[in-house]
């Protein structure tokens, strides 16, 4: 079957010939027809996480999918032949950058009935992303004021939506050409990146999540409450994500290292950090599913491209500008490089 795959870091994605996936009994055989990129596949593919995820190359790149079901292990029960599916595998089992895919059965759940594959396949990745940032590991109340960077982007777009439904006052970052845009997501403050300085507008925040890093995390920091949290999805990682992914001691040190001085800096503060990578979760698709069916969350599909084009679709992401994600499709979906209208913003109850 076709795929694109990584053979050295760096270097561009090449399309190869492969073997069909190897179906256990707990898995389940997709027909890949969507697949969204991901900022996280680019890192993969320049080697960046190559210290705490040690892919084996050559490695089918794609971390999301969404498609039909051909076959199923001798031990699932949730899925059939011809179910429409959509989901993000576990980290030790991507390659949706490919035709057919064997998923766990635990990692995937009946794609949303209200949207197409083309905007199913831009979700799993992102969604889970704001799901476990704001529902697990910040635990959004109504009320609370929320702060999300970036929020014209994949991750940002569907956390504003996510953040308003769970009662929070959001603001966020964007450009001014995307002002409106993250409005009618639900932002009830947009601050220009390029013009305004976020730590002198903000203050007594209770959750920022950011996707930036750097001088931008140390600035979030300060505009928390006492006892407000950042979570960081880029960066750095810290010691709870080295025990949780069972790093070796001498990289759990390492880890240890690279995050010190933001936690030094957010214990000073008075708040707290904790870096946040994605994992797989069928049950919390099943639930973000629902939202979208509710017409609480709705999927962004800012450019779509066709699965030939591949290699210049994940290049295409360094260069910004694309609302929401950028999805390849495998069969039908919109024209290459057609680009979607956002839908109009309903109200969540």
């Amino acid at each position: 079957m076709r795929a694109f795959v990584v053979t050295k870091y760096k270097e561009p994605l090449r399309e190869v010939d492969v073997p069909e996936p190897a179906v256990g009994d707990g898995d389940v055989l997709v027909q890949v027809q969507a697949a969204g990129l991901n900022q996280l596949d680019e890192k993969i593919r320049l080697g960046e996480f190559k210290q705490i995820l040690p892919y084996k190359l050559q490695l089918i790149l794609g971390n999301d999918l969404a498609g039909t079901v051909i076959r199923v292990g001798a031990n699932v029960r949730r899925f059939k032949p011809g179910d429409e599916v959509y989901g993000r595998p576990d980290k030790d089992r991507i390659g949706t950058f490919a035709e057919r895919i064997a998923v766990a059965e635990t990692d995937l759940a009946l794609k949303p009935a209200s949207v197409s594959m083309v905007e199913a396949g831009s979700l799993p990745l992102v969604a889970l992303t704001a799901w476990q940032a704001l529902v697990e590991k910040g635990n959004v109340q109504p009320g609370q004021k929320v702060l999300i960077h970036a929020g014209a982007g994949g991750v940002g777009s569907i956390a504003i939506q996510l953040a308003k439904h769970l009662g929070a006052t959001v603001a966020t970052t964007a450009s001014s050409p995307n002002a409106d845009f993250v409005r009618g997501l639900g932002a009830d403050t947009v601050i220009d990146y390029r013009t305004q300085n976020f730590e002198q507008i903000l203050n007594g925040y209770d959750l920022v999540l950011d996707s930036l890093g750097g001088r931008n995390l140390e600035k979030s920091l300060r505009i928390l409450r006492p006892g407000g949290k950042a979570i960081g999805i880029t960066g750095p990682p810290d010691p709870a994500f080295a025990s949780e992914v069972g790093l070796n001691p001498m990289l759990r040190l390492a880890i240890t290292g690279l995050s010190s001085k933001i936690r030094r800096q957010a214990k000073k503060l008075g708040v707290h950090y904790e870096f946040l990578f994605m994992h797989a979760s069928g049950d919390q698709l099943r639930e973000i599913a629902t939202l979208v069916d509710e017409g609480v969350l709705r999927p962004i599909v800012g450019k779509v491209f066709d699965f030939a084009q591949t290699p210049q679709a994940l290049q295409s992401l360094s260069g910004g500008g694309i609302r929401g994600k950028a999805v390849v499709t495998l069969a039908g979906g919109p024209a290459v490089g057609h680009s979607l209208r956002a839908p109009s913003r309903r109200t969540s109850s």
